[in-house]
Order: structure tokens, then C-alpha cells, then sequence
């Protein structure tokens, strides 16, 4: 499906972080629907490496881009070397900025802003040089615990990734003030799940973290009052809607992309089981963390008003068209992976 009427074709657009979750579900929407792109990832790639909570320093993987027919430079966002080769080889129309560390639960904050902002003053450059749209990832950790609905401009960071995303639309925003001819939008995905997703590992969405215990004949666990606990869960395809639409914007901007029509955790493993016809129950355990958001709600209102974005996905729907992914997933990573 082709989001709005710019034809691609024939044009140079560089995704950073194009080997994760949401940067190669843009590659293949460009391979699929404009063959005549010259797509360019991006991507330092997973190593062995972690973070001091255990967690990979990088959820890039190459599985993510079988069938991808583009150019790949395996590169990092701390290397001004890398960055330098990219813009030496190539003038790009589009920018896709993916990459960063997106790990919330990273508390070393000079890596975090060192890798998220640090870079991010080096893509505005190479978007001004070359005239090139610029849509990077921003992310609804800006908010903390602002009371739902979030509302761009209200924002209050509570750990060094959301806190680098703020800083990143400060900057973001001087650079829109400073050139007016410029095309920058920052896009703050709630939560996300779908195609692509599981080589995050841990910090992949409880949907298909649930339909994985589900698939094992494991009673899905969910804190206590996971009733109670709700998100604004966006499909994939809803995230890829408007990463497009935000190439022609109406207004650049800052813009929440979520559905603003926060469900439960309860409602995704009860309709994974409806989907898979299991009736395991629900297995309950406390809530270790403190200070838990139990709520979050996208206001969208400025995202379909200047984007024109309207979220297109249900949750019933969006993990319907999923689960044929998620078991194949299951099957080919977690039985013999």
C-alpha cells in the first residue's frame, strides 16, 4: 500500500538503523512499492556485546533484511569516519533516522547521549548540505509520567533515553526555526510491535513475548492488575503509514504516532489466546518496578492534522495480521534457532 502521492522512485534515501525493527520494515516498504529507489542502510549491527543490564548494545540483524536488494554500510553513529564515507558516496533526498540506542533501561548516560545526540547534529547537517526530508525517530519516553493523553509540549523524561529524544526535538526544533525551507519531523512511536521485531530480544513487545510463551503451552504471565495497565500499542504498518506521510508534511514538526486508544495488557494475551485457540488462564506476579506508568494515550490530533496520519490498525486486527509472523518466528528461532 502506497501512503501518499510522492514517487520515490529514482530517489536516494539513507535509513539509519535499517538492519532493526522499524528501519527495515521501511526498507522493504520502499523495495516493494518503488523499485527504482537507491535505498541505503545504515547499521552498526548486534555483536556480543551489552549493556552493564545485560542487554544487547545493538539490535541490528541481518535476518531482518534477507530478501533486501539495496546497499548496506555497516557502520556506527559514534564514528564520524563512518558518517564522513556516507556522505561522501552518496546525496540523498530522503533521511529515515531509526538508529540509537532505544534501551530504556540504559542508565549510562554519557553513551546514550553520546550515540542519540551527539549523531543527530551530524544528520541535520547532512540533510541541510544535501536538501534532503528528514524524519527521525523521537519516542513517547519524552513524556515520563505525564498524565495521559500525552500532548507534544508536555513533557517530562524520567531515564537518559527518553531524556536524549527530548533534547534531540530541542535541537530538531531550532534547526526548523533557523532553516524554514528545511523538511524535519520527529516522530514519537508509543508502543510498537510487529514484523521484524523479535531480534530486539527483551525489549520486543509483550505481543509477540506472550504469543511466544502461549505457542511453548506456557500460561501467559502478566503483573498483577495487568487489567489496570494500558498503552497505546500501534501496528507496524500504522508506524510505516506515517514515517511516509511525515515526508510532506503540511508543517514540520514533532508528532505523536500512536492510535490514541490505550489497551491493556490483559487484552493482548486474551486475544493471542482467542487467535490461538489456547485457554492457559492467566498467570500473576507483583510488579517489581516502582514508579510504573500505568497509562498511556497518544494525542494525535496534530499528527492528522498535519500529517494526515490516521491510525488504520485495531489491536484485534493488528495481531491478527501478526500471528503468522510470530509463529514462524517461533518456529524458526526459538525450536531451532
Amino acid at each position: 500500500m502506497k501512503y501518499n502521492t510522492i514517487d520515490f522512485n529514482h530517489k536516494t534515501i539513507l535509513i539509519t538503523g535499517g538492519a532493526g525493527f522499524i528501519g527495515s520494515n521501511l526498507a522493504f516498504y520502499f523495495q516493494e512499492n518503488f523499485p527504482e529507489a537507491v535505498i541505503v542502510i545504515f547499521d552498526r549491527f548486534r555483536s556480543e556485546e551489552t549493556f552493564s543490564n545485560g542487554n544487547l548494545k545493538s539490535f541490528g540483524h541481518y535476518k531482518n533484511l534477507i530478501g533486501f536488494h539495496g546497499d548496506i554500510v555497516c557502520g556506527d553513529l559514534n564514528s564520524p569516519h563512518d558518517l564522513q564515507q556516507l556522505k561522501e558516496k552518496y546525496r540523498f533526498d530522503y533521511i529515515f533516522h531509526e538508529a540509537a540506542i532505544s534501551d530504556t533501561r540504559v542508565y549510562d548516560q554519557k553513551i546514550v547521549m553520546q550515540t542519540n545526540v551527539n549523531s543527530f547534529y551530524t544528520i541535520l547537517e547532512m540533510a541541510l548540505e544535501t536538501e534532503a526530508v528528514l524524519v527521525y525517530a523521537s519516542s513517547a519516553a519524552t513524556y515520563g509520567s505525564q498524565p495521559s493523553p500525552q500532548t507534544v509540549g508536555r513533557e517530562g523524561p524520567e531515564n537518559p533515553y527518553g531524556f536524549s529524544k527530548y533534547a534531540m526535538d530541542q535541537i530538531a526544533y531550532r534547526y526548523m526555526k533557523e532553516h524554514p525551507n528545511m523538511t524535519i519531523v520527529g516522530l514519537r512511536y508509543f508502543n510498537v510491535y510487529g514484523a521484524r521485531e523479535f531480534f530486539k530480544d527483551k525489549t520486543a513487545s509483550t505481543v509477540i513475548q506472550f504469543g511466544h510463551q502461549i505457542l511453548s503451552g506456557k500460561t501467559p504471565r502478566l503483573f498483577e492488575g495487568s487489567d489496570k495497565i494500558v498503552r497505546d500499542f500501534v501496528y507496524i504498518k500504522d508506524v510505516i503509514q506515517a514515517n511516509i506521510k511525515a515526508c510532506a508534511p503540511k508543517k514540520s514538526g514533532v508528532y505523536n504516532v500512536g492510535t490514541s486508544k490505550p489497551r491493556s495488557f490483559q487484552d493482548i494475551a486474551d486475544i493471542l489466546q482467542k487467535e490461538l485457540g489456547t485457554h492457559y488462564g492467566t498467570d500473576y506476579f507483583p510488579n517489581p518496578f516502582t514508579g510504573y506508568q500505568m497509562h498511556t494515550q497518544a494525542d494525535i490530533r496534530t499528527s492528522e492534522e498535519f500529517l494526515g496520519y490516521v491510525p488504520e490498525w485495531e489491536l484485534e486486527a493488528g495481531i491478527h495480521d501478526y500471528l503468522g509472523e510470530i509463529k514462524r518466528m517461533y518456529e524458526e528461532e526459538v525450536l531451532h534457532g
